[in-house]
């Protein structure tokens, strides 16, 4: 049974569109369905020119849930609310299949670009410690500068530039952790206490095993996350795609807890659930 002060977690997300012709898209910004992780309430409504746009859920593996829709020509709004309480917290167990997709370079983590500066930095770090060193490095390594990537930014560009957002330190953090054959994975997450509020990036990372999630930019307590996409990179986290000319007019993004936000001692073998 559940503790009865285990906190609720309250998520939203608004998204205001502009399509210049009909484009299907999918979207990723729903709470990602995994063990010990209860969806108290959950709704989600696209508004569109003409009234209500019907959607689609598509369950995407690993709990993820992704949703299409055609967006019509013009303005849409998308709302997403849901409630959630994490009822318990237990690693997961790394697959034989993601011990070698998850160690392989992807669009956005070229880990085979990264193994020099990895060797030198990291060859004498025992191998449980590695997800926490590297993550310590690249939060020293980088700068936050909202604003200062491209989408097409990869950990390689991060590296050279010295700053970005969350989604450039996540890969960079990944690229490295896998250019010494440790799996890693990103995750969009929703994150109580983040400012400013926002979709996060976090990795996960199994050296023996099991996952655990560290948070290179720090801006975040890693017990009050909640998954929403998991993947190789960005390209499988977006929380929006679309085959046509849409435009994101803005994204308002609220994650909160209605209890005391948890610390975060940057201990390894913290869990994601």
């Amino acid at each position: 049974m559940p503790d009865r002060t285990t906190p609720t977690t309250c998520v939203r997300a608004r998204l205001r569109l502009v399509a210049d012709a009909p484009s299907e898209a999918a979207l990723g910004v729903a709470v990602a369905r995994r063990p010990g992780v209860r969806v108290l309430t959950e709704s989600l409504r696209v508004d569109g020119p003409h009234g209500d746009v019907g959607v689609t859920a598509l369950d995407a593996g690993g709990g993820t849930l992704l949703h299409e829709l055609v967006l019509p020509t013009g303005r849409a709004v998308v709302e997403y609310a849901a409630a959630v309480r994490v009822e318990r917290r237990t690693a997961q167990p790394l697959t034989p299949l993601e011990r070698w997709e998850l160690t392989r370079p992807s669009r956005y983590c070229p880990a085979e670009l990264l193994g020099a500066l990895a060797g030198r930095e990291f060859g004498d770090v025992p191998r449980e410690r590695l997800p926490a060193a590297v993550a310590a490095w690249v939060h020293e390594a980088l700068e936050y500068v909202p604003g200062s990537s491209s989408p097409a930014d990869t950990a390689v560009d991060t590296l050279e530039a010295g700053r970005g957002v969350c989604r450039d330190y996540a890969h960079l953090t990944a690229g490295l952790l896998r250019a010494l054959d440790v799996p890693a994975r990103v995750c969009a997450v929703y994150a109580p206490g983040l400012t400013p509020m926002d979709l996060h990036a976090v990795v996960e990372a199994a050296p023996l095993g099991t996952w655990e999630v560290v948070d290179a930019t720090r801006l975040a307590p890693r017990g009050g996350l909640v998954r929403i996409t998991t993947g190789r990179d960005a390209a499988d986290t977006a929380f929006l795609t679309t085959s046509g000319p849409v435009r994101l007019e803005s994204l308002e993004v609220l994650a909160a807890v209605d209890g005391e936000l948890p610390g975060d001692d940057l201990a390894p073998g913290a869990v994601l659930p």
